[in-house]
């Protein structure tokens, strides 16, 4: 038996070490936006400037079946998005918050209030996010599956439609 945990050990840690991403298990929930309070789990790594991820956004704003577990990935293609996820983790209504960015309501604001704990939270969220081994956005742990880009086929299949 002890071999066996030994083992597993050994497997998880060679296929991280080589660029496996980690699994949704592993994450800090508590750093991230919960969003819903559905059965089935999503967790969305998302830039708040790119088109696909608030795309993403308003497909899971429809299905009431899931609860998402949000975290910021920003883009530096984006020069707005980091400023825009460290404004909505410096809010006391996270979810209010990203759903008022991730619907464009916001776009036309100069600047972004931000909190020093918000921008310490979106730090912690980037270093989760490289641990996953995220490159891209949107990216989903669903299932245990790794959906990166948004491909809905893919999305409802881990899903169940």
């Amino acid at each position: 038996m002890k071999f066996q945990s030994l083992l597993v050990s050994f497997i998880i840690a060679t296929l991280l070490s080589i660029g496996i991403p980690a699994l949704a298990a592993d994450l800090d929930f508590s750093k991230a936006v919960t969003i819903g309070s559905g059965p089935k789990t999503v967790v969305e790594f998302t830039d708040p400037d790119c088109p696909f991820c608030r795309k993403a956004s308003l497909y899971f704003d429809k299905r009431g079946d899931v609860t998402r577990h949000v975290f910021f990935f920003p883009l530096p293609r984006h020069p707005k998005a980091r400023d825009k996820a460290q404004f909505i983790l410096s809010q006391t209504d996270k979810a209010r918050a990203y759903h008022e960015i991730m619907s464009g309501k916001l776009d036309s604001s100069p600047a972004f209030a931000v909190s020093a704990k918000g921008v310490k939270l979106q730090a912690e969220q980037l270093e989760i996010a490289k641990r996953a081994k995220v490159t891209s956005t949107p990216t989903f742990f669903i299932n245990g599956r790794i959906i990166e880009g948004f491909d809905l086929n893919k999305i409802e299949e881990a899903l169940g439609r």
